[in-house]
């Protein structure tokens, strides 16, 4: 009798392995511990515009450091160790180094209940309910919240209070199976800087919910203030607990209302989602309506938040789609089906990449067994470049360099983006 193990591993092998293409390494992970790989790969890497994300990241964390008090500085050099050395460490850096923005923005929220009051700018109270007058003409979440009951209650707290939380952690393992390699990279760095532009503009602009203008009218806001779960309170009724009562009231960043990052992380796992699946695009936007009625029913977002975080959420995919996401086979029923991934949607940045070799700012291996001669795409204006793989033994053993790849042709559009798929490995 199989294991169970055994048995789904078996499973598995049949519906996603089935169709690999032959010597077809495009969507191996990289398996080795070996430092010295990282820091080899650290050493030929061709420093531009594009790595300052990380010295933001880096900024940021320091700023962090120096200004949260809980926990202790110990703690806190632990938690950097720990961090620094998955970086280091292959195995785990394909997997942190993407996850840096989203790092970077959940340490920063967490940062917000130490930042002092005199560091920062005044509490807007008026700002929004007069624009959610002027545009729609009058409070929209009052109208929705002026009747409840216990089934409404439910749904709202279905998508705002569980499937939020839940739904970024399931939409990455279904793209990390069924979408092209490269896509969930893309899309954790995209969640992850469309959440920390949320919450800088949150710091910078801070604004009241509707619970506020509910409680205490147009009376102006301090820092001492409270959250609140607003609807949030029936539910807890309804379970009997003390979760959001308790979690919201002591909630880092009270006076956050634009933009919903509700909306925004909605939006942009709708978008996200519904380009490796265009035929769940009207579920999928569903599921957005749901969380835009249930932010508003809950008193927790004017709905001029709303159309913020989305706004902020399409600008991001936009860019991210035009210049960085794979392109989807809509023949291909997996990741490791794919022989080649197109880059870019835009006919001047879309770069082919069919020869393996290592990205180490993207955190992907991209490779497969068809010539060097197929490597461009025939409508573009190409440049060529130099792939040189290591020249010491151990790594030219690496599946990551796999094949000896004497050029590779690039569409010829910037600097940058030349230089970044062409860098030496």
């Amino acid at each position: 009798m199989l294991l169970p193990t055994t048995y789904l591993r078996r499973k598995f092998r049949t519906f996603f392995m089935s169709d690999v293409p032959p010597s077809s390494t495009l969507a191996r992970l990289d398996r080795s511990w070996d430092v010295k790989k990282t820091l080899k790969r650290v050493q030929r890497h061709k420093w531009n515009l594009y790595d300052v994300q990380y010295l933001l990241a880096f900024t940021i964390a320091c700023f962090v450091f120096f200004v949260v008090t809980e926990p202790g500085v110990f703690v806190k050099l632990a938690i950097a160790a720990v961090f620094t050395l998955a970086l280091l460490v292959p195995i785990t850096s394909q997997f942190f180094f993407p996850f840096i923005p989203i790092g970077t923005w959940l340490i920063l929220f967490y940062s917000c209940r130490f930042i002092p009051a005199d560091w920062r700018p005044s509490i807007s109270v008026r700002v929004l309910p007069s624009l959610e007058t002027i545009l729609y003409g009058g409070n929209l979440s009052n109208v929705l919240a002026a009747h409840n009951n216990s089934l409404l209650d439910v749904l709202a707290w279905i998508p705002y209070g569980l499937i939020h939380f839940g739904a970024p952690f399931v939409c990455s393992a279904i793209m990390f199976l069924f979408a092209a390699p490269g896509t969930l990279p893309v899309f954790a760095r995209s969640f992850g800087y469309m959440n920390l532009i949320g919450v800088s503009i949150q710091l910078f602009f801070p604004t009241s919910p509707p619970w506020y203008e509910n409680m205490y009218g147009l009376a102006p806001a301090t820092y001492d203030i409270r959250g609140s779960p607003g609807g949030l309170a029936r539910v807890d009724g309804i379970l009997g607990l003390d979760l959001y009562t308790s979690s919201f009231t002591a909630s880092p960043m009270v006076f956050g209302a634009f933009p919903s990052l509700h909306s925004g992380c909605a939006v942009i796992e709708v978008l996200f989602m519904a380009y490796v699946f265009p035929r769940l695009t009207p579920l999928l936007l569903g599921y957005v309506l749901w969380i835009w009625w249930s932010t508003m029913y809950l008193t927790h977002h004017y709905f001029i938040d709303l159309i913020g975080g989305a706004i902020l959420s399409a600008t991001v995919f936009y860019i991210a789609s035009q210049n960085f996401l794979p392109a989807v086979q809509m023949d291909k029923a997996s990741r490791w089906a794919y022989d080649y991934v197109d880059m870019g949607l835009r006919p001047s940045t879309k770069a082919r990449l069919t020869k393996e070799f290592y990205v180490a700012d993207e955190e992907w291996a991209i490779s497969s067994s068809v010539e060097s001669g197929n490597a461009s795409p025939t409508d573009s204006p190409s440049s060529e470049w130099e792939i040189e793989t290591l020249a010491d033994n151990d790594e030219s053993k690496s599946p990551l360099v796999s094949n000896t790849v004497s050029k590779l042709q690039l569409p010829k559009y910037n600097e940058n983006y030349n230089e970044k798929y062409s860098e030496k490995v």
